[in-house]
């Protein structure tokens, strides 16, 4: 897969935007933040907006532009791309290593993080359908 860092169009802006996501992923600040059960649903949010922004960036989006296709405020995407949130400045990084170095996953030699990963994937799964079961709590209570 061709990576561009001046993406042109929705594949190569998503082509960017995975890349930065899963290269992020596995840098290990991240890997111990996303650790945390409490944490996780959060960082991961995170890290795929502001990956996301800044692949809509380097497409010569607007901010506008980039908040209307990720559902968030503009605010939230000036905060990533300014570097103001902690997943802003690493996804920010991550892109800079993809200058000097280009792009490749050489996370992925890791074979040992692979469980952790389908680990930690299934604890996101169990946390995603525990608090959609308590929503659905809520909306029976609140009538």
């Amino acid at each position: 897969m061709g990576i561009s860092l001046s993406p042109i169009g929705k594949e190569e802006i998503k082509n960017l935007e995975t890349a930065l996501l899963v290269e992020t992923l596995f840098r290990k600040e991240v890997w111990e933040e996303i650790k945390n059960p409490s944490e996780r649903l959060t960082w991961l949010t995170s890290l795929g907006i502001a990956a996301g922004a800044l692949a809509r960036e380097k497409a010569k989006l607007t901010i506008k532009q980039i908040a209307e296709e990720l559902g968030v405020t503009e605010a939230t995407v000036r905060s990533h791309l300014s570097g103001k949130t902690k997943a802003g400045q690493l996804v920010r990084e991550t892109y800079e290593k993809f200058l000097k170095e280009g792009v490749a996953f050489r996370g992925f030699e890791k074979v040992v993080q692979v469980e952790e990963i389908k680990k930690a994937l299934d604890e996101l799964a169990s946390s995603i359908e525990a608090v959609s079961k308590k929503i659905e709590e809520i909306k029976k209570m609140l009538g």
